[in-house]
């Protein structure tokens, strides 16, 4: 799928710990949130509040979490991470590109999960990083 494809109204986001100024350019190549952490070659984004949600509770770092309202500048696909037969259609509506995402605004107020909710998400990736289990690069 092309940027340009989409409609003017489409909205995309992406979570995150990083600190980052409108306009400034998202760009694949850095350490992944899951498996051994290794840098990849995409760079993820959702069209669902919820997905960036959990981006943003599950980034690595310790800076502050983050929702940011992002413009895909070229092609993108399915995250194939969240759209195999376990979750099929793609229902969290999650992508990827290896083109840069531009910083359009930030999402300044949002509601995170509940601590026991959270916990047990990190524990499910803990224990996949533990099984070797990596992300789909």
């Amino acid at each position: 799928m092309y940027a340009s494809e989409q409609p003017d109204t489409a909205v995309f986001y992406h979570g995150t710990r990083a600190d980052l100024r409108i306009g400034q350019h998202m760009v694949p190549g850095y350490k992944s949130n899951f498996g051994a952490g290794k840098p990849s070659s995409w760079i993820y984004f959702a069209a669902t509040l919820e997905a960036a949600i959990w981006g943003a509770e599950l980034a690595q770092g310790a800076g502050r979490q983050r929702i940011y309202i992002v413009r895909p500048t070229g092609p993108f696909v399915d995250d194939p991470n969240l759209t195999d037969a376990k979750f099929p259609g793609n229902p969290t509506q999650s992508y990827r590109s290896q083109h840069p995402l531009e910083i359009v605004s930030e999402v300044e107020t949002w509601q995170g999960h509940a601590p026991d909710v959270l916990q047990k998400m990190k524990d499910s990736v803990e224990r996949m990083r533990r099984e070797g289990i990596e992300a789909i690069d």
